[in-house]
């Protein structure tokens, strides 16, 4: 069976996503909970996530070097900062 996670789209080329898997855990010796975060490369077919996006992505066989998950679906539209369009006219 197939891996399949569930995180946040940090950057975006052609038909290539970076995604940043959120998880926290506990320090082995101290207890501290600490967060830790995993970069994967994601293959986007269409074109469809944009930064900010959350997505789910599921392991696949390799593409590129450093590519080895392809997006299933846009969980969740990121959210659209009101007065960031209309500065850019």
């Amino acid at each position: 069976m197939k891996k399949t996670l569930v995180g946040i789209v940090a950057g975006c080329q052609v038909k290539t996503l970076r995604v940043e898997i959120a998880r926290r855990m506990k320090h082995p010796k101290y207890g501290k909970i600490i967060r830790g975060r995993t970069i994967c490369h994601a293959h986007d077919e269409g074109e469809l996530a944009k930064v900010g996006d959350t997505v789910e992505i599921i392991e696949a066989p390799p593409r590129s070097r450093t590519k080895r998950w392809d997006l299933v679906r846009v969980v969740a539209a990121a959210a659209v900062v009101a007065g960031l369009e209309s500065s850019q006219t």
